[in-house]
C-alpha cells in the first residue's frame, strides 16, 4: 500500500454503532480507526491528543450536538475532514452540517463500501452526498434513475474497465468516477461495483 492509512475517529453515542463501523472498516488497509467517542466532549479530547484525518460523526450527541462539533473541528483542526453519518435526512440538518464545514453527508443505511469510499473522498478534499441527501436538500423526491453519465460509468464498469480507464474514456478524474460509483450503488441498492453491474443487468440498463 502506498502512503499511510487514513486515520479515522468515530463519534456516535451508541457503542454498537461504533463497533459495527469498526468491523466494517477493519478489512481496509487504507483506513485505520484510531479513536472512538460517545460525545462531542470525548471527540474534542481525542482530537487534542491524537492526529486525526477524518472524523465520522452522528448529529445527535449527548450535550453539545454534532453540528457544533463540526464547526469546532473545522475551526481548531482545519486539516481534519468531517463526514456526517446519521439517520437524519432533514434538509435543515443537512444544510447546517454543510454550512458548519462538513465535507460529506451519508445516511446510516449506506453500504460498507460507500462509507469507506466517502471517507477516502472527503480526506482528498472532495464533497460526498448520498443521492437521497441531495434530493432532500433540493426538495425533490428521491429518484433511482441513473443519469446519462452514471449509465456511461456503469457500462464501462461492466466492460471490466478500472476507475482510471473510465476516467480517461470519459475525460473525468478518478475521484469523479468514484463519486459516480457511489451514486450508482446507492440508486441500485448495490454493495459494490460487481453488485451494481448485476443490478444493472436485472433492470435492463446494460
Amino acid at each position: 500500500m502506498a502512503g499511510n492509512p487514513i486515520r479515522v475517529l468515530l463519534v456516535d453515542d451508541h457503542p454498537v454503532v461504533r463497533d459495527g463501523l469498526c468491523g466494517q472498516l477493519s478489512s481496509r488497509d487504507d483506513l485505520v480507526v484510531v479513536g472512538e467517542a460517545g460525545s462531542a466532549e470525548e471527540a474534542r479530547a481525542l482530537l487534542r491528543r491524537t492526529p486525526i484525518d477524518v472524523v465520522v460523526t452522528d448529529l445527535r450527541l449527548p450535550g453539545e450536538d454534532g453540528i457544533d462539533l463540526i464547526a469546532g473541528i473545522c475551526a481548531a483542526h482545519p486539516p481534519t475532514a468531517v463526514l456526517v453519518l446519521t439517520t437524519y435526512d432533514d434538509p435543515d440538518d443537512i444544510r447546517r452540517s454543510l454550512a458548519a464545514g462538513a465535507r460529506g453527508y451519508l445516511l446510516k443505511d449506506s453500504g460498507r463500501d460507500a462509507i469507506a469510499a466517502a471517507i477516502v473522498e472527503v480526506h482528498r478534499g472532495h464533497s460526498v452526498l448520498a443521492p437521497a441527501v441531495l434530493a432532500r436538500v433540493a426538495g425533490q423526491p428521491v429518484s433511482t434513475d441513473l443519469t446519462p453519465r452514471e449509465l456511461d460509468v456503469l457500462r464501462l464498469v461492466a466492460a471490466g474497465r478500472t476507475n482510471a480507464q473510465i476516467g480517461r474514456a470519459l475525460f473525468i478524474g478518478t475521484a469523479t468516477v468514484k463519486t459516480h460509483l457511489l451514486h450508482i450503488c446507492a440508486k441500485l441498492d448495490a454493495a459494490d461495483r460487481a453488485a451494481a453491474v448485476s443490478a444493472g443487468h436485472r433492470r435492463g440498463l446494460l
